[in-house]
């Protein structure tokens, strides 16, 4: 038995892989400098979903989207950050011919006359840990009305050599009526799932690069 266990060790360890001289463990998070961040939009998503008919939450997402912040991670309350989607590029799952083109007409987003889709925070409001309530400005429509996103702060860095500049990380997710901003094109009869649901849920995805990396004291 114990022969057998001396086999099984080494025939696991030589299935492990080498790790390469050159490999460097990760970066240990440095402190992440107060400033003014840019989003990243190579790691930044924003995707939304309501229900169809009752049967699934139908899924779809914008992919031209901009956003800045301002942070202080000793005052996290001072925090504020605006956004613009560009609300023509919505990206849909597999559309029927014509189907993307009724969405950003006139009964939904009429993306002709309202081409833009904003967010400016108001508030925000640490709840505990790394968590906060972000308040803001949606307009959307041609409307503006107050819309809350629970945000997460994900962690971040001063910079790192291989990307030498301040990146912080955050999760939000948020709900509203789209009624509210008078798109009420399918909205379901009370009672009934016959059609597209009215709350919209957003979750975001969103990294920002923000002051370059300070470079490292003299050696005496």
């Amino acid at each position: 038995m114990k022969r057998l266990a001396m086999l099984v060790l080494a025939c696991t360890a030589l299935a492990l892989p080498a790790r390469s001289e050159e490999e460097a463990p990760p970066p240990a998070a440095g402190e992440i400098p107060a400033g003014d961040y840019a989003l990243d939009k190579s790691h930044a998503t924003l995707v939304f979903r309501l229900s169809h008919l009752g049967f699934s939450l139908y899924t779809a997402e914008f992919r031209d989207f901009d956003a800045s912040l301002t942070f202080d991670p000793a005052d996290p309350a001072a925090a504020a950050v605006e956004a613009t989607v560009d609300a023509a590029s919505l990206d849909l799952p597999h559309p029927p011919e014509g189907f993307a083109d009724t969405i950003k007409g006139p009964e939904w987003l009429d993306t002709a006359q309202y081409p833009e889709i904003t967010f400016r925070s108001t508030a925000v409001e640490p709840t505990g840990g790394n968590d906060a309530r972000i308040t803001g400005d949606l307009t959307l429509h041609g409307v503006t009305r107050p819309v809350t996103l629970d945000a997460t702060f994900n962690g971040g860095w001063a910079g790192h050599p291989m990307d030498p500049h301040a990146r912080i990380g955050f999760s939000a997710t948020g709900t509203f009526s789209r009624s509210d901003f008078g798109v009420s094109y399918g909205v379901p009869a009370p009672g009934s799932s016959m059609g597209v649901g009215d709350t919209v849920e957003v979750t975001i995805q969103a990294e920002f690069t923000g002051p370059p990396l300070a470079p490292a004291p003299a050696t005496p």
